[in-house]
């Protein structure tokens, strides 16, 4: 075996080894990367029932009767009075 084969295989037996270095850091990553995904995923879920269980609570927050009732309650509001109630009538724009 002569000093350039001997230098040839060498390079080669390196190529080798880094390029199995290379596929197992690539796999790794991969796995972290899917890891991470995964945790995304869960979070995501778990954002979309919170934001389904706040739709009903608004919901059920804002149904007229019970603003009716809070405005009664808390704000002393109440429906006008026949007497309370005066209509105004515009003129024609005829001009």
């Amino acid at each position: 075996m002569t000093r350039y084969d001997l230098g040839f295989l060498l390079l080669l037996v390196a190529g080798i080894v880094g390029t199995g270095i290379g596929v197992v850091y690539t796999s790794y990553a991969s796995r972290m990367e899917f890891v991470a995904l995964q945790a995304l995923h869960t979070k995501r879920q778990e954002l979309e029932v919170r934001w389904g269980q706040l739709r009903l609570e608004e919901a059920a927050l804002t149904t007229h009767a019970r603003i009716e009732t809070r405005a009664r309650r808390l704000l002393g509001m109440r429906l006008p009075r026949e007497g309370d109630v005066r209509v105004i009538e515009g003129g024609s724009n005829d001009g």
